[in-house]
């Protein structure tokens, strides 16, 4: 069987042999259905067809010849990108369009003997990535101006009620680091969670910055996506757009997330015994286990030979009880050296926002609260708690003949889910850390706390508000407790007293830097709210500041305009003046913050017309490639001044931060790639980085680990599409890059990990075993006619764990959680009613207790059950015959 081609697209093979050449001649053609002439041409590449059609939107007569023909494959003769019908999306073909590079002498590290010429996708020679596109992976301009200015005026089709819908998806989609992500890093965008929102995202963005430039397309599928993960959204109510905005960048970032990389510690690697079993041990192989059918002898089975199986059956059960009994006291020592307890408590702000003070052991000095971890759920600064159990054991069993060999091995105990740190271009783009400081007023202590956020949510100050944080007693108190105070000092007290002589007259003007003031003033605890000091033991009066420690890429603010009360609802139509250019957050930032850029430029605003109980969103979006600023209402596209955004009535707004300098360093790589200087070494670098270069105005080191391993060579899952993954740059560009921004590691060769393949074959045994063995198990639990014992299991942790054995999920699960499932009655902890529950057997549990710990332990015994009932049954009939017996 041949090799899959270098993308995962299954349809390549169908493609005929064709040349550059070729295609350069029908490009000079024209539609073989209507006539009409280039530049919109597509010609197909199934083998010995020769059809050529337009891509017009109106007719578009080769996406009819592909449906009407099952020919999947495309090719735009413009542009030479390759399109495919099936798999819906790009796919290249640039080893069949250019000459084949020279074979590589050097053996792959992965076994390639398939007996034809073809290169294997773990060789040496699959791992090279072509130069053709380097232009335009660092250069923007490389079309014509004028065709690329009218991109991205796309409107949405309103299928219902969906305007909170269109207008926060033009919002996003004028965010240039997400847009380019999805644009130029398609190759990433890579899911097998349903319902796969990112898809769908990324064809709409597709659709909406298509050069073909069409009037308005129709979100369906999205829109599908989003109703099948929050039933909000089912049906045809108008819904707010800041908490669909919310519900779509979670589940984005749940689908695109990946680990953050480690560092490598050989010696904490998981190592499975491959020797084979003893000779004593034959007796108990695998062949033990399998069933007459499976070995194919007769239905006939010697009576004999059923009670030796049964026996040597009851023998391994109790085995694995005994190990598991053994493995709990070994797991006990081993955990006396390992503390990864982090304890958390709840803050709620003046402002409503669940925040997290978190302590984290010393045990883990690598884990910092300032790594980025996005919330699962959609409230604005929340911190997840951080699991506390450890495993309990950490053997693990490679099958069930040798796992008595393996109970006193040592592993590395399995790191729980919580415990991993992931990101994504959701949380590289708009993740901030915000840091809390309490004190107490009574012992002086001061307790701080790092938060991640997505979005803030910022109060609308009214009158009194507003004359408060511009009094000049509480800016002064303000700026000795080291709070925000000084953002008012600039702008002069004359401008302010006007200000506030005219709200008098046409009411309160309000600028987003007072709802910034607002939210970052100093919050007393006092009275119903105030403070748990651990120092004295006790609520105490206390105050507490919020700075923000690190600045996101692009800043999404939400101002609070609706007030949701028991009966009913009211919106704050307040006017909020809000700058296009030049919102500086320095006086907001933490003196300790690392963050250089500190001044933003407005992207986008989201504007909501009407009442809290019914109303319209609209979109006022600044384009970035002509800088000028477009309403879109739905369907509908139109451009209008920098005055008509100014006055509009704001609800999310969406800045970038602003640098001159990244624009000319741009420039500067820009004119190293035109110099086109003869370099012997040419270097790999990072697509998703090169995209935060081109659009972040602070893209940080180079991350090369987005295609490497901790080894330093490419994960074998990842060398089948290392093309998507990474760009060859010069040599000079390399070292220019490099000296500027650091990081790495330089790669000027590629090679699939062998260390990495070993893992990959061991976590697949790993799988198999656990599965192999929990099948055998239940099965005997099944069989079991009165079980005296019956061990209950959270189907929320089982779910996790079943998904990874069958390698849906490439991460473990943690210690086992009952916690949910379990209720304290008497002292005693049994089973909640209606728990999501599932029921296994001692020896499942021991099984799966001794490789991922955890608990509590959750029993029912229905014999003991039973007994009562029949108890209490016979008592009532008795008392029932006395009755009968005394009344006659």
């Amino acid at each position: 069987m041949p090799p899959a081609p270098s993308c995962d697209c299954p349809h390549l093979d169908c493609v005929g042999e064709i040349t550059k050449e070729e295609l350069i001649h029908k490009s000079h053609g024209q539609c073989q259905d209507c006539k009409v002439g280039g530049p919109n041409l597509w010609a197909c590449l199934e083998n010995g067809c020769a059809y050529v059609g337009c891509g017009e939107s109106h007719v578009d007569h080769s996406t009819g010849h592909s449906q009407e023909t099952g020919h999947n494959l495309t090719v735009n003769l413009t542009t030479l990108r390759v399109w495919c019908y099936a798999c819906g999306k790009e796919v290249f073909l640039d080893r069949k369009l250019v000459p084949q590079p020279p074979q590589s002498n050097s053996k792959p590290l992965a076994s390639s003997q398939q007996g034809n010429n073809r290169a294997s996708p773990l060789s040496p020679a699959s791992l090279r990535v072509t130069p053709n596109g380097v232009s335009e992976d660092l250069d923007m301009e490389t079309e014509e101006e004028d065709d690329m200015r009218a991109r991205g005026l796309t409107g949405l089709k309103n299928i219902g009620n969906t305007c909170y819908m269109n207008a926060a998806l033009q919002a996003l989609s004028n965010c240039p680091p997400l847009t380019q992500f999805f644009l130029e890093c398609g190759g990433l965008v890579r899911t097998d969670k349903k319902p796969a929102l990112c898809k769908s995202y990324q064809k709409l963005v597709s659709d909406l910055w298509h050069k073909n430039r069409p009037s308005y397309v129709v979100p369906t599928n999205l829109f599908q996506g989003i109703k099948a993960i929050n039933p909000m959204f089912r049906g045809y109510s108008q819904q707010d757009s800041q908490e669909f905005l919310r519900c779509l960048m979670d589940q984005l970032h749940e689908e695109l997330k990946e680990t953050l990389p480690e560092p490598y510690e050989p010696s904490g690697s998981v190592t499975v015994d491959d020797s084979p079993p003893k000779e004593e041990n034959h007796n108990q192989s695998d062949n033990d286990f399998q069933s007459c059918e499976s070995c194919g002898c007769s239905d006939r089975a010697d009576s004999e030979d059923d009670v030796q199986a049964n026996r040597e059956w009851q023998k391994e059960k109790n085995m694995i009880n005994d190990i598991y009994r053994a493995g709990e006291n070994t797991a006990a020592d081993m955990d006396k050296d390992v503390d990864t307890t982090t304890e958390t408590t709840p803050i709620i702000s003046s402002q409503g926002h669940i925040k997290t003070q978190s302590r984290t052991s010393e045990s883990f000095p690598d884990m910092q609260l300032s790594n980025i971890t996005r919330p699962q759920s959609p409230v604005p600064l929340q911190a997840h708690k951080m699991s506390s159990s450890p495993p309990k054991a950490s053997s693990v069993w490679p099958s069930l003949n040798t796992a008595h060999k393996k109970a006193m091995s040592t592993f590395s105990p399995p790191k729980s889910k919580c415990q991993r740190r992931y990101h994504s271009v959701i949380s590289d783009v708009f993740d901030g850390t915000i840091v809390s400081s309490v004190q107490c007023l009574t012992c002086d202590r001061v307790s701080v706390t790092l938060e991640n956020f997505q979005d803030i949510s910022l109060p609308i100050p009214g009158k009194e508000d507003l004359a408060k944080l511009h009094s000049a007693t509480h800016q002064t108190s303000l700026v000795k407790a080291g709070s925000c105070g000084e953002v008012y000092a600039p702008q002069g007290w004359i401008a302010f007293v006007m200000e506030y002589i005219k709200s008098w007259f046409w009411g309160p003007v309000v600028t987003l830097q007072d709802c910034l003031a607002a939210f970052f003033a100093r919050d007393e605890l006092k009275g119903d709210n105030m403070y748990s000091c651990e120092k004295c033991k006790k609520l105490r009066n206390g105050v507490k500041f919020c700075k923000m420690q690190s600045l996101p890429e692009i800043l999404c603010i939400h101002l609070k305009r609706f007030r949701h009360e028991l009966m009913f609802s009211t919106k704050i139509g307040t006017h909020v003046s809000f700058p296009l250019e030049g919102l500086d957050l320095q006086p907001f930032l933490a003196k300790d913050s690392s963050t250089q850029t500190t001044n933003y430029d407005l992207l986008s605003v989201i504007c909501h017309h009407g009442t809290a109980s019914s109303g319209h969103y609209i979109a006022y979006c600044r384009n970035d490639l002509n800088n000028l600023w477009y309403e879109f209402d739905d369907q509908s596209v139109t451009e209008v001044s920098e005055s008509c955004v100014q006055n509009a009535e704001a609800y999310v707004l969406f800045y970038k931060k602003s640098n001159e300098d990244a624009v000319k360093e741009r420039n500067r790589v820009s004119g190293l790639l035109n110099m086109m200087e003869p370099s012997l070494l040419q270097f790999y670098i990072s697509r998703q980085w090169l995209n935060k270069f081109k659009t972040f105005a602070e893209p940080g080191p180079i991350s090369n680990e987005d295609f490497l391993c901790p080894h330093g060579g490419v994960p074998p899952n990842k060398a089948n599409y290392i093309e998507e993954l990474a760009v060859v740059v010069p040599q000079n560009v390399w070292d220019h890059l490099y000296s500027r921004y650091g990081g790495g590691p330089a790669v000027n060769h590629l090679y699939v990990c062998n260390t990495c393949q070993i893992e990959v074959e061991k976590l697949e045994k790993r799988r198999k075993s656990e599965l192999d063995m929990f099948v055998r198990l239940n099965k005997a639990f099944q069989d079991e006619e009165s079980p005296v014992v019956i061990y209950c299991i959270s189907m929320q942790w089982f779910r996790e764990w079943e998904g990874f054995v069958k390698g849906k999920d490439n991460d473990p699960p943690g210690p086992i959680d009952n916690s949910k499932i379990a209720v304290s009655k008497i002292g005693h902890l049994t089973l909640k009613q209606g728990a999501d529950s599932g029921q296994i057997s001692e020896e499942t549990w021991n099984f799966l207790h001794a490789i991922y710990g955890g608990g509590p332990l959750v029993t029912v015994r229905p014999s003991v059950v039973a007994g009562h009932q029949e108890a209490d049954a016979s008592h009532q009939s008795e008392e029932k015959i006395e009755v009968e017996t005394r009344s006659l």
